[in-house]
């Protein structure tokens, strides 16, 4: 049976920044916990590695739709874990934004099941979206930025400058990710 979790925050940066930064999918083992790594495979496919409790997994995501500084959706492509989310980006004035998050998820196994029973992963979410907070607040710009589309999963680069590094639609880099 699959658990839906809901949380929501509001950062002070605007609404491009907060959007970009989500859109830098490698950095999130900086900000959510239980990931271990994230790799951008193309603009609409992502490898993901977790540990949560103590159980290491792997599996592939696909960014089914997003539209830049709105939202961004995924989903988990088969394999042994059921994933799926919706990241929702409202402006709330010039320098703050609010990030409204669902995530739908199936435990499995005993530590999954007793974790969501005593809402573990509920709170592991609120606290991801303070680090998420942190994070971009303190650095006061993203990370890079990717400002394309994506609709059923086909991605649609802004045209535009292209970046240095990475798939078609980043802007910029990180220097301090890139070590």
């Amino acid at each position: 049976m699959s658990t839906t979790l809901n949380a929501s925050i509001d950062v002070d940066v605007p609404v491009r920044v907060a959007y970009d930064q989500w859109t830098q999918f490698e950095s999130f083992p900086e900000f959510l916990g239980g990931v271990d790594s994230v790799k951008q495979i193309d603009d609409s496919l992502t490898h993901w590695v977790v540990s949560i409790g103590g159980v290491k997994r792997e599996f592939d995501a696909e960014i089914g739709d997003q539209v830049p500084d709105d939202h961004v959706a995924w989903r988990s492509l088969g394999g042994e874990v059921m994933h799926r989310g919706r990241v929702e980006f409202t402006p709330k004035g010039a320098d703050e934004t609010r990030v409204d998050l669902e995530i739908e998820w199936e435990p499995e196994g005993f530590v999954e099941h007793a974790g969501a029973a005593l809402q573990l992963d509920d709170l592991q979410v609120k606290s991801d979206l303070k680090r998420f907070k942190e994070f971009v607040e303190h650095r006061g710009a993203p990370t890079g930025a990717w400002r394309g589309e994506v609709h059923g999963g086909d991605a649609r680069p802004t045209p535009g400058p292209s970046r240095t590094t990475g798939t078609t639609g980043t802007i910029g880099t990180d220097p301090d990710l890139s070590r």
